[in-house]
């Protein structure tokens, strides 16, 4: 996570648990629980829609950019990674 975070334009790292519970993080803890609530929802959503596209295959990264920040989220069977960004343009 140091390593993540000690790249150019990282704003910060969540690691979230299967249900959602943040387990470490770099963010304010009002942010945390906000990214990491919605976050894990929209991860499972975009899971269900790739399955039902194709059921031999899975989602392995989501990648959300808006005009303030870009968010990559690396969804496992346990955990999922959120880094928050500026984007680069």
């Amino acid at each position: 996570m140091k390593r993540i975070q000690s790249h150019k334009g990282v704003v910060g790292t969540i690691v979230v648990n299967a249900e959602g519970i943040p387990i470490k993080s770099t963010l304010d803890n009002t942010t945390t629980v906000q990214y990491a609530g919605l976050i894990s929802q929209l991860s499972d959503k975009a899971r269900s829609v790739v399955r039902d596209l194709d059921p031999t295959n899975d989602l392995t990264f989501l990648r959300i950019r808006s005009k303030k920040h870009e968010i990559m989220v690396a969804p496992d069977k346990e955990f999922i990674l959120i880094v928050v960004q500026n984007p680069v343009d």
